[in-house]
Formats: C-alpha cells, sequence, structure tokens
C-alpha cells in the first residue's frame, strides 16, 4: 500500500507539472470565476490556469464563423487567440449569481450562450456550449440567428500565457481500497457510489456519513468538480469507466444551490451527455462522494 500511495505521489507532480493546453490542477471554488487581471486592450488574464480572455465578447456569429474569427484575432498584442475548450468556458463561470458572469470582469453583453471548440463524440453537428444562467451542454450548430436560428450564440476567445504541448488523457489512479485519486486536480473521488438515488438533503447525509479508504472527511462535490470528471470523448455515460466501472447515465448531484434566489434547486451533472443544468433538491438522484487529496 505504501508503494502504490508513492506512486500516486510522483504521478500527482508529474501530471501538475505536464504541459497542456489548460490546467485543472487549481480548480476554482463554486462562486469563484476567474482570479482576474484586467489588462488594456480589452483581455483578462488567469494566471492560476495560465489563460488570458478576451474580455468582451465578439458577438453572434456561426460556430463556422467563429473559428475563423479566433484564428484571425489580433488583440492585447497577441495573435494566437482560439476558441476555448468547454471546460474552459465553464470554469469562468460565478455560480453564485445569475447571469453568472462577474460583469466587473466580463461586461454583459446580448449573448445567451457561448461556442466551444468541442462538438459532441456522438454527433459533430452539435457543439458544446455554456448559456449565460452557468450551464452546459452539446447544442446544434443551426440554433443560432446567422445560421437560421433564434438564439445568440456568441464567441469569447482565449490564448494560453505559455507555449504547451498537447495535453495528455486525463489520468486516474486506483487506490486499492474503492477510490480513484484525479492525477491533475488532487482530487480522491468514490469510485463506487451510493446505491440507490436519494434526494439532495439524503446525499448530503450520506456524505458526511461515509467512511471509505480509511477517511470520514468525504463530501458532495460542487459543480465544477463534479463536471472536472466529465469526459467529452464519451457518452452513455460520458465519464471514464475504466475509473468508475460503477457509473451511470444519469444525474449526479453537486453541493452547489442556486443562486439565493432559488436555493431550492441545486446544480447536477448529466452524465448521459455530460449537460450541466439543475433540479429540485427533492428529486431523486445520484451521489458520488469526492475528498481533498492535496
Amino acid at each position: 500500500m505504501l508503494k502504490a500511495f508513492t506512486l500516486v505521489l510522483v504521478a500527482l507532480a508529474q501530471a501538475a507539472s505536464a504541459p497542456g493546453p489548460w490546467s485543472m490542477a487549481k480548480l476554482p471554488d463554486t462562486s469563484q470565476s476567474v482570479a482576474s487581471a484586467l489588462n488594456s486592450g480589452g483581455t483578462v488574464t488567469d494566471a492560476g490556469r495560465g489563460l488570458m480572455w478576451q474580455q468582451i465578447d465578439a458577438g453572434e456569429m456561426t460556430w463556422e464563423d467563429a473559428t475563423l474569427y479566433a484564428s484571425a484575432l489580433t488583440l492585447g498584442g497577441h495573435h494566437d487567440w482560439r476558441l476555448p475548450t468547454a471546460r474552459e468556458l465553464f470554469n469562468i463561470f460565478d455560480h453564485g449569481r445569475n447571469p453568472a458572469l462577474d460583469p466587473a470582469v466580463f461586461p454583459r453583453t446580448t449573448a445567451e450562450y457561448w461556442w466551444s471548440s468541442e462538438t459532441l463524440a456522438s454527433d459533430p453537428n452539435r457543439v458544446w456550449v455554456t448559456n449565460s444562467g452557468g450551464g452546459i451542454g452539446p447544442h446544434p450548430r443551426s440554433e443560432t440567428l446567422s445560421a437560421g436560428g433564434e438564439k445568440r450564440f456568441h464567441v469569447r476567445c482565449v490564448r494560453d500565457l505559455t507555449t504547451h504541448a498537447a495535453a495528455p488523457p486525463r489520468p486516474f489512479a486506483p487506490n486499492g481500497d474503492r477510490t480513484v485519486t484525479d492525477l491533475v486536480t488532487g482530487l480522491i473521488w468514490q469510485q463506487d457510489e451510493a446505491p440507490a438515488d436519494m434526494t439532495w438533503d439524503d446525499a448530503q447525509a450520506y456524505a458526511r456519513s461515509l467512511d471509505l479508504g480509511s477517511h470520514r472527511d468525504w463530501r458532495m462535490p460542487t459543480i465544477k468538480e463534479l463536471q472536472s470528471i466529465h469526459d467529452i470523448s464519451r457518452t452513455n455515460p460520458a465519464i471514464n469507466r475504466e475509473a468508475f466501472p460503477a457509473a451511470q447515465a444519469a444525474e449526479y448531484w453537486s453541493s452547489t444551490t442556486m443562486f439565493s434566489r432559488d436555493s431550492s434547486r441545486t446544480w447536477v451533472i448529466d452524465f448521459r451527455l455530460g449537460i450541466g443544468s439543475y433540479t429540485a433538491k427533492t428529486a431523486l438522484r445520484r451521489i458520488r462522494c469526492v475528498r481533498d487529496g492535496r
């Protein structure tokens, strides 16, 4: 067991320093959007995750035009802008407000959704987007106004602060005690899950009482932690089944309650595709617990 633990520590250190176009090593808190520095020239620096953002989005356009726009953009003296990944877009949200972007960092526009660079694994005509309320999901390219639809899909570009190699596949390390360490975030996850669906309050109680892997500090994950184990390359379930063999294509609870005006609902991730939305706390959903590993 000591040898396995040592190997996990070594792998954690390697993963934390591994090059890649994004880093989850500093996963933001639920109510934290970007640890930001506003720059002259219309950009925002998120040094904690090694990214620079376009401060004011570029308006509504098709996904194809958004891709071209990003590749041609010159802003703040930089020419290496790109469309963000779905996870990068999701992690600038502040789920303690609605709309879910801090207007002091990202001024409000008429956007209902923002394009990512990624398409649904099972349908390339559906693109992963975030919405102004804080959700995430795949939508048809044709839904935006410029493609003949009725909704406003905008583009906000991002760039890497340093040159990166391609990101490695997300590594998970089984710990031999029915727990799994995410070598990128450092979080330790319950490998199995609760034996039955339950209400949010019961799920909270289950997490507090869980004794697993010689630890009793388990908790319900935040929405950003839960979304971090979504595997965008998979569907039904959209999660790494080698790491989580009991995972189901179902909705899972997070600890993140809706903003204060609607505390009767909370955020969930539906692991059929990976959609982030919310539901009533009295509903019956699944729970996978987590604990801090670092």
